[in-house]
């Protein structure tokens, strides 16, 4: 395959999740694209004013991704972009197990109308390299053919190896399908408002003491692109898709002007409940770990097969920066929260050493 991929332009596209942040700017995107037909847009949840703006162009149908059953042979589909995924569980919305309802039994359900849909010949599946999982066992680097060497402890990252696991079933029953799953890295730039952006916008940043995690992002913009060249073009196969170089956490966190707090990691959980103190809303073990750990991925494939390469790790995190630049201000009654559990921290961890001495 020449770089770019062959041109193989879709019809009719369905897009779920686009009541979500990244489905309604790829369904918006692929919508103003004249070489697509229609793009039908589906979702159970209304979406809010700012993503109803985006969706003008949009067809709705309010259903979940679960359920299309027939809808996609009714429509003559031909290509399904499927990211309709949850990275973290809502305890207000039936918490970790509502999480794996629409994660892996969707995927499973959305797969099965597929492998009944006569005229589909592309799926598009929004993957993770939470897949790699995240631990001290991790090679510097992860290529697409790299098992994890543990399996992950988050919920994300465990549905994502379930969902990979379904699309591969599904190419073996539908050969003539294009299956393209994208194993993207942790979003971040300008517009982007994830877990990892609100993390690294708040004026105190909770750390591992005597760690530094190896990271890389991919800029939101980067992430529409790939995926619309995967509609447009064929590429079969799974591909990494992350920005080139890599940030330490301690350099993210300078870039940032914000405050390191390091948390000992014999109490690991601290950090949690520090970042919860703090304000940084909800924290899974994925995103625990990749703080810890890191993680890596080569994107040489990413760059051979679709001729294009993102922008960099840390032009992608300077953007986000420069967007939210100025606006977090750390409070004394916050740095005084921040030593206190630190110190906290470092007294149960002393005490529970000489227990055992």
């Amino acid at each position: 395959m020449t770089p770019g991929g062959s041109q193989s332009l879709p019809g009719v596209v369905v897009v779920t999740g686009v009541s979500r942040y990244l489905g309604a700017h790829v369904a918006a995107r692929l919508a103003a694209d004249p070489r697509i037909d229609r793009v039908i847009g589906i979702d159970l949840p209304e979406p809010g004013p700012e993503i109803e703006a985006l969706l003008d162009r949009v067809e709705r149908i309010r259903i979940d991704a679960g359920s299309v059953g027939g809808l996609l042979a009714d429509l003559d589909v031909d290509t399904v972009v499927h990211l309709a995924l949850v990275s973290s569980p809502d305890p207000q919305h039936g918490g970790r197990a509502a999480m794996k309802e629409q994660n892996v039994i969707g995927t499973m359900q959305l797969l099965a109308a597929c492998q009944r849909a006569p005229r589909l010949r592309k799926i598009v599946v929004r993957s993770s390299t939470a897949a790699y999982g995240a631990s001290f066992r991790d090679p510097a680097v992860f290529t697409e053919e790299t098992e994890p060497r543990e399996v992950p402890r988050g919920g994300f990252g465990r549905d994502i190896l379930d969902i990979e696991g379904y699309v591969r079933g599904f190419r073996r029953r539908r050969g003539d399908v294009t299956a393209t799953v994208l194993r993207f890295a942790p979003f971040i730039g300008s517009t982007a408002d994830t877990t990892l952006t609100r993390y690294f916008a708040q004026p105190v940043v909770p750390t591992i003491l005597g760690r530094d995690a190896r990271l890389q992002f991919l800029h939101f913009e980067d992430a529409l692109e790939v995926l619309h060249r995967s509609v447009v073009e064929d590429h079969p196969g799974t591909f990494n898709v992350a920005g080139p170089g890599v940030l330490a956490l301690s350099q993210a966190i300078r870039r940032a002007g914000r405050i390191a707090v390091p948390v000992l990691e014999p109490g690991l959980s601290g950090a949690v409940a520090l970042a919860r103190l703090m304000g940084f809303g909800r924290y899974g073990l994925d995103q625990v770990d990749l703080f810890v750990h890191g993680r890596v991925v080569d994107i040489s494939r990413l760059e051979r097969e679709y001729g294009f390469t993102p922008r960099s790790t840390a032009a992608a995190f300077d953007d986000f920066i420069r967007a939210h630049h100025g606006r977090a201000v750390v409070t004394r009654d916050q740095l005084a929260a921040a030593e206190k559990l630190v110190l906290d921290q470092i007294r149960q961890v002393r005490s529970a050493v000489r227990e055992r001495s």
